[in-house]
């Protein structure tokens, strides 16, 4: 049974409503760094992260220690937001507060697509993603069909085992208070 690695970027230069991939802020980069330094003897394992800028930059100084080419893996990207770039920001704030009872049908077909590929990996593997998709994996492995069911902080490690039908919680990582701007 594969283990999971899910890495939350590190701090990024822009927040959800400001910016629509922002890199890591200097904050970011030591955060990266640092938790390539925590997962290190770990490996050298499979590197995959999302296609934004924020999650390919904290992958960056692992891959280069392991010598190896993190793969971007698309399903793992950000939560995508059904309204306007202006409004994205509080659509977010007020889409956390509820379930996914409540959402559209094209927010359930990207969840399913999250726990799906995570469910595929087949070797032990880092994924570096965000706070939405981490809520999704750990939600699926509780059963639970709350949007947030913790506060991953930037670069905290959520550990998971997986295989073709199941995701089980080994370690929720560090936890913080996220703040939506």
């Amino acid at each position: 049974m594969p283990k999971l690695y899910l890495v939350r970027h590190g701090k990024a230069a822009g927040s959800f409503g400001e910016d629509a991939d922002p890199g890591l802020s200097q904050e970011g980069r030591g955060e990266a760094d640092a938790v390539a330094e925590e997962l290190k003897a770990r490996g050298p394992l499979a590197v995959v992260t999302s296609p934004l800028r924020r999650c390919r930059e904290t992958a960056a100084p692992l891959a280069a220690l392991w010598r190896r080419e993190a793969r971007v893996l698309e399903a793992v990207r950000e939560v995508p937001s059904p309204v306007p770039f202006a409004e994205r920001g509080e659509w977010l704030r007020g889409f956390l507060q509820t379930s996914w009872d409540k959402a559209p049908a094209e927010l359930l077909a990207w969840r399913e697509g999250v726990v799906a590929a995570l469910k595929a990996l087949t070797e032990d593997t880092v994924v570096f993603t965000h706070f939405v998709p981490i809520n999704v994996a750990v939600g699926a492995a509780k059963d639970t069909r709350r949007i947030v069911n913790f506060s991953p902080d930037n670069c905290s490690v959520t550990i998971l085992h997986a295989d073709a039908h199941a995701l089980a919680v080994l370690d929720l990582g560090r936890e913080a208070k996220t703040v939506i701007r």
